[in-house]
């Protein structure tokens, strides 16, 4: 399906890929076309909804200049996955309830870290030295970061909010191990460092901008290549983080479940970055907020909520969309308005047959505050392709 909309009330389009989406977040995106750094277009994916600044679900091409607000706090946020030999004939609910209470005792989740002893050091060795050479140009980042947050325990942990891991089923019953994650505290203190340094830079330089959040960084500023330089770092530390989530998973499943292999190399693909790239007759930065890469035959993953169908796609190379696509279902209400309007037992119906936490500390992840996935692919076909479709049977909520 093509464009479904176009609004032409900023500087340049904004080209949008769904029919509904929410006052506040059409205003968001009207607010990044104005910018004069924007190039081309602004795309809106069809999960797009409010966020801080940018819209969450948009993809900004940007001259010379980077918006570090609209990469958020989460840098390198993004999803993982890979398929087992087994099946799910392999399977019944005594070992699925094994294996998620063991994936519970190996992956700290929430605000937990590894113990020592248990921290995953040597894929946390080659992270050091590029750190140091942050923290010693900018100490900020480090009273950020928390007294009793350790980069190096967190390496291999989920997280909170909307990260997960699952165990799933695809169309031919094949078993497959997808999770999402990110930078977690050292992204969130490196990215909300760098949003407050841009907004006294505006204030400094007297940069009208429709929304604060919106302050940004041009090539040969004071702080652009340090932002630069740490927000790489970020991307690096969270797609290893996955990496070495994935690791953990396959090794908890490995105590309990038949004898399997992994018959697979793993996608890995993040959905809240920033990145050097070439469109429409320019080299700019590309930021995706709530979005993935979908370059022609590039696979991606698209989860839809803990109770719905997720999917493996192959990108089609959309020059109008950046080559981009949709980086889940989207939220279509706040995470309050989600407790208000649903219960627990909204939420075992809505759940029925995964294993997974049913109380009200995750009520507020309930598939019924998500868009209708099978909306949100149908909205896209123009972007990607479905190679697999995979259903829960297992879901961790952080």
């Amino acid at each position: 399906m093509p464009v479904l909309q176009e609004i032409r009330e900023g500087r340049v389009p904004v080209k949008v890929y769904t029919a509904e989406f929410e006052p506040a977040a059409r205003q968001q995106l009207v607010n990044v076309a104005k910018l004069a750094i924007v190039h081309h277009h602004v795309a809106a994916m069809p999960d797009v909804h409010l966020g801080i600044g940018a819209t969450v679900g948009s993809v900004i091409p940007t001259l010379g200049a980077i918006i570090p607000a609209a990469v958020g706090v989460d840098i390198g946020c993004g999803m993982i996955a890979t398929r087992l030999s087994l099946t799910a004939n392999a399977l019944d609910e005594r070992l699925l309830k094994k294996a998620y209470e063991q994936i519970l005792r190996d992956v700290p989740v929430g605000f937990e870290q590894h113990p020592e002893g248990r921290t995953r050091c040597e894929a946390a060795k080659r992270f050091s030295r590029g750190l140091r050479r942050i923290l010693d140009k900018h100490p900020g980042v480090q009273k950020r970061i928390g007294k009793h947050s350790d980069w190096v325990r967190q390496l291999g942990t989920l997280g909170g909010g909307n990260h997960f891991i699952e165990v799933c089923t695809d169309e031919e019953d094949r078993l497959w191990v997808m999770l999402h994650s990110g930078s977690r505290g050292i992204g969130n203190a490196i990215g909300s460092y760098f949003i407050e340094l841009a907004r006294r830079d505006a204030e400094r330089n007297a940069l009208h901008l429709p929304d604060r959040d919106l302050a940004y960084f041009p090539e040969g500023a004071a702080h652009f290549d340090d932002y630069v330089e740490a927000v790489g770092w970020a991307q690096d530390y969270a797609r290893a983080n996955r990496a070495e989530m994935m690791a953990l998973v396959i090794g908890a499943l490995r105590r309990h479940l038949p004898s399997f292999e992994l018959t697979g190399e793993a996608v890995n693909c993040h959905h809240n970055y920033v990145e050097r790239e070439h469109h429409y007759g320019a080299n700019v930065w590309v930021t995706r907020k709530g979005a993935i890469r979908a370059r022609d035959g590039e696979l991606g993953i698209i989860p839809g909520s803990m109770g719905t169908r997720s999917y493996i796609v192959r990108g089609k190379g959309c020059a109008e969309a950046f080559h981009s696509c949709a980086h889940g279902a989207g939220r279509r209400m706040s995470r309050s308005q989600a407790v208000r309007r649903f219960s627990v037992a909204d939420l075992e119906r809505q759940t029925a047959g995964v294993v997974c936490r049913r109380d009200k500390g995750v009520l507020d992840e309930i598939p019924g505050a998500y868009k209708d996935i099978d909306a949100v692919m149908a909205n896209q076909s123009d972007l990607v392709e479905v190679v697999h479709t995979l259903k829960q049977v297992i879901c961790v909520e952080g």
